[in-house]
């Protein structure tokens, strides 16, 4: 079967680096193509085709959606994504859609995705299953919650064939963050979650680094980096009042979209100190956390899963504006070697009294469905056989 998978990231990358993730599982049976249409993001997976439409992103208020490029005016954009996408599912025919996080979040992108849903429901364009594929939590609305449900509700049964949600149902459940779950009149498939099946042991991090068994290594990223560098700043500092023994080693990791002054100046902090190492961003992320003995970092989607995958003990910052990330590592610390920081642990004292805390905590890898992405493709091979058999 041929697949179209729409993601559009507007801020951070986990939504695309989940969604390649997905399309790499399904690239190894089925045609595949990531329709993508954010800030340009590193993309290197041969098996899966990319359509590439016009960026758009949110400006510094996060208020509204601008040009990635700015010669082109909103209007523009918006047009050119339209016919492009029409265009592709007329010459390509897929036989599947799945929109990443649609109707679910994505409102300010119904401008191209419900007259291509509607042009498909009425034959104007071919026919496709469509399918929704949502992380665990949803970002929870403070204000119009009823009207946002009411109109995903209203999508997903007039326009949808299944919803794909990338959880462990023991661990959480979508309709913990979304109360009209029993409304939706089409299937609901947990995948489990989805994490990166990368092969971490041709990545020698110990060996390059050149650092002895009796030596700690401690990892601290931040995601894209958008966010978060104030977490960096507080590891640094903390570093910095650990007792000399054991040895330990810091790696940092900022992020492709860390502000540029923030990235010099943990480089400066850096260069004051040779146990600690600073780089933007590293295509081996697992193979890091594989061999580190701490990880500290942000709680996102992905980040956890490489956690889990890992089974490294870490410490985690949940991102402070919705309850999306504590929520997610209260949960998963119930099982797993998982610490929640809030903000008077990033004093130095404190947090360096919890580094050597969780540095002596063991691995522990817990039963959680992992295996999100192989589950996902033999989903959407089910129900579109289903839907030929009818």
């Amino acid at each position: 079967m041929k697949v179209s998978f729409y993601c559009q990231h507007v801020l951070g990358i986990g939504h695309f680096h989940r969604s390649l993730a997905i399309c790499r599982a399904l690239a190894e049976r089925h045609e595949t193509t990531l329709i993508l249409g954010g800030p340009p993001v590193k993309m290197e997976d041969e098996r899966t085709k990319t359509l590439l439409l016009p960026g758009l992103e949110m400006d510094p208020e996060f208020q509204r959606l601008v040009p990635c490029d700015p010669s082109l005016t909103l209007d523009e954009v918006k047009a050119r994504r339209r016919e492009m996408l029409f265009a592709h599912f007329r010459e390509k025919r897929p036989d599947v859609l799945v929109t990443e996080l649609y109707p679910f979040g994505r409102k300010a992108f119904r401008f191209e995705l419900d007259p291509l849903l509607a042009a498909m429901r009425e034959g104007v364009l071919p026919k496709s299953l469509c399918c929704c594929s949502v992380r665990d939590i949803l970002v929870e609305k403070v204000e119009g919650r009823e009207k946002f449900e009411q109109r995903a509700v209203e999508t997903l049964n007039g326009y949808f064939d299944g919803v794909l949600v990338h959880a462990d149902p023991d661990i959480i459940t979508l309709g913990e963050t979304f109360s009209r779950l029993g409304d939706i009149h089409i299937p609901v498939h947990y995948t489990g979650f989805v994490t990166n099946e990368e092969k971490t042991g041709d990545v020698r991090v110990r060996e390059k680094l050149g650092l002895p068994a009796t030596e700690r290594l401690i990892v601290a990223s931040i995601g894209g980096g958008n966010v978060g560098s104030e977490l960096l700043f507080a590891v640094v500092a903390a570093f910095s009042a650990l007792p000399a023994e054991p040895p330990c080693r810091l790696q940092l990791f900022c992020g492709p979209y860390c502000d540029e002054r923030d990235f010099r100046r943990l480089q400066e902090a850096g260069k004051s100190n040779e146990d600690i190492r600073v780089d933007r961003f590293t295509d081996h992320f697992p193979a890091w956390l594989a061999t580190a003995d701490l990880s500290i970092s942000m709680a996102g989607y992905n980040t956890c899963m490489n956690l889990l995958r890992a089974g490294i003990p870490a410490l985690v910052h949940p991102f402070g504006q919705n309850r999306e990330q504590r929520l997610r590592a209260e949960r998963l610390g119930r099982r797993a070697p998982i610490a929640v920081l809030a903000e008077d642990d990033l004093q130095p004292q404190a947090l360096a009294g919890l580094i050597r805390r969780q540095l002596a905590r063991p691995r522990v890898k817990p039963i959680v469905q992992l295996d999100g992405a192989a589950e996902t493709v033999r989903r959407l091979e089910a129900w579109h056989d289903e839907g030929r058999r009818r």
